[in-house]
């Protein structure tokens, strides 16, 4: 066992030192830009590098659109090469904030709000407000938002798109979403009647799905020109603001038109087979697994990484906290307040980090340890660090229940032959103990592979990353989806099938706890 930890050791030692060094020669020589690269034309993901597309950070995978080849030209006007951090809209101010990335160029508009947090560039585009519905719902033929009454529109979240609602009277405002695949998805299962959009986003859902129409109204949306402007948000201390500036006035009005019309028309869209104009859903789902399979393996590799080792290190950070809190209080009085004190830090820990959603510890470790002491760390081993330390807070009550489950007397026999309070726990307690709570570790696995889709708030490449960014290319959400339901149940049907063989193994007919052997000598004598 010291040998395998002491290799897990190492090998992460080495995965850090590598990842540092990387990371230093990306902050020299790149120009990282952040974006959802899933909102096209404006940005989307792709699986190579055509018509110019820009590398994604982290994955195999490549990001294009409009924001991509206007950030091509920043870069080239800085002297960097451009790299993409695909990271999700809610995460894109605090990752410009924290370092994380250096400018974010994402369709962002430059908000009052928004400027109170970063500065802005002068804009590279103009939005117009549109609204998308299916091509089936009686709001098609709308020319007015008065058309609109009684209607579920949605738009959203964290977008000037949400003021917009208020201007329709009469509908029913739903619950902004996070992103755009989030709105279609609902609109295809008609949970919304429409969704506010842009020009160049319709066009791009209408185009792609059959089932969208975009709404252009006669009688249209009061814009402010802060919100319908497009800028380049960088940090309020970055001086190369007016270099920025210079390479987007270079771009005409009219290279502005051309260009968004050119990358409309290069943007990937599944095109259905020549065998069927109209597939089945299982044909659907067959051809997605068929032409993403990387995607999915890649994820699903990413995901076992994360909550295998987030599990290994929590159940011992769990064994270490139990071990420690069930010990005697030393007879030294300096020693036993240090004891004391620590215990309340660990209490402190354990509460937080039970007591706290994950998505929120996970900006909080990523995003905030970066913006407020600057401490950068690598997204795999934020990732690592968030599920192992969120683990460790649970295993710690689990492994103190287990150690309170073994009988007392064991633990007087063991303080009568003079054993030390480690060499009870090592050699008598936590045998017994990782047996007892091995069930529940194992449902400490299970949850942890479904809990590290929320890491793609801090952008890791894991199985519901990949599934979304499959999603979004194909504009087919059920079946993309239904894919990655099936293999998260895939993983956590055989980790339970192990663990379950694994309790049958060590279940033994010869395992017995100490007062169970007295029992049966007792038994003998007599």
């Amino acid at each position: 066992m010291k040998k395998i930890f002491l290799t897990l050791l190492a090998f992460f030692g080495m995965l850090f030192v590598g990842q540092r060094t990387a990371h230093t020669v990306q902050e020299d020589n790149y120009l990282r830009v952040g974006m959802e690269a899933a909102y096209a034309p404006f940005n989307w993901t792709q699986n190579d590098d055509s018509n110019g597309a820009a590398k994604i950070e982290g994955s195999g995978q490549f990001a294009n659109g409009y924001d991509v080849q206007v950030a091509q030209k920043v870069a080239k006007s800085l002297g960097k090469e451009l790299l993409i951090v695909k990271t999700e809209w809610d995460g894109l101010v605090p990752a410009l904030t924290s370092g994380k990335i250096d400018m974010i160029i994402a369709g962002m508009s430059p908000t009052e709000e928004r400027k109170k947090e970063i500065a802005f560039s002068d804009s590279y585009y103009t939005s117009e407000p549109v609204l998308v519905v299916r091509s089936d719902s009686k709001y098609a033929n709308a020319k007015s938002i008065e058309d609109f009454k009684g209607a579920k529109i949605t738009a959203q979240q964290g977008v000037w798109h949400v003021n917009l609602l208020s201007q329709m009277t009469g509908i029913e405002p739903q619950t902004p979403m996070g992103d755009f695949s989030q709105m279609r998805q609902a609109l295809e299962a008609s949970v919304i009647d429409a969704y506010i959009s842009e020009r160049p986003e319709g066009t791009t859902a209408e185009n792609a799905n059959s089932s969208f129409k975009m709404v252009t109204l006669e009688k249209g949306f009061e814009v402010a020109e802060s919100d319908a402007a497009i800028a380049v948000g960088m940090r309020k201390d970055d001086a190369r603001i007016a270099q920025v500036n210079q390479a987007l006035s270079e771009i005409s009005e009219n290279d502005r038109i051309t260009l968004m019309d050119d990358m409309i028309t290069k943007q990937p869209v599944e095109e259905p087979s020549e065998e069927t104009a109209e597939p089945n859903f299982f044909q659907q789902v067959t051809s997605i697994l068929k032409n993403n399979w990387k995607e999915f393996l890649i994820g699903t590799g990413t995901t076992l990484l994360i909550s295998i080792t987030g599990t290994c290190f929590g159940l011992l950070i769990g064994l270490l906290i139990g071990i420690f809190r069930t010990a005697p209080t030393s007879s030294n009085k300096g020693i036993a307040i240090l004891q004391k004190l620590f215990g309340w830090f660990l209490n402190v820990y354990i509460e937080i980090f039970r007591g706290t959603p994950m998505i929120v510890q996970s900006m909080v470790i990523y995003y905030g340890t970066a913006q407020a002491f600057g401490v950068d760390i690598p997204r795999l081993w934020a990732a690592i660090v968030i599920v192992s330390i969120n683990t460790g807070a649970y295993m710690s009550e689990i492994v103190r229940g287990g150690i309170f489950a073994v009988d007392k007397g064991q633990f007087e026999a063991a303080t009568a032959l003079g054993f030390t309070h480690g060499q009870t726990m090592r050699k008598i307690v936590l045998p017994q103990v990782v047996r007892n709570i091995l069930p529940a570790t194992g449902n400490e696995f299970v949850i942890n592979i479904k809990d590290t889709s929320v890491l793609n708030v801090i952008s890791v490449v894991e199985l519901y990353f990949s599934g979304k960014t499959v999603a979004t290319q194909t504009y087919q959400y059920f079946q993309t989806f239904t894919i990655i339901a099936v293999i998260y149940f895939i993983l956590t049907f055989t980790i339970t099938r192990i663990l379950r063989y694994i309790e049958k193994r060590m279940d033994t007919d010869t395992y017995t706890t100490g007062a169970n052997q007295m029992q049966v000598k007792e038994v003998s004598h007599v």
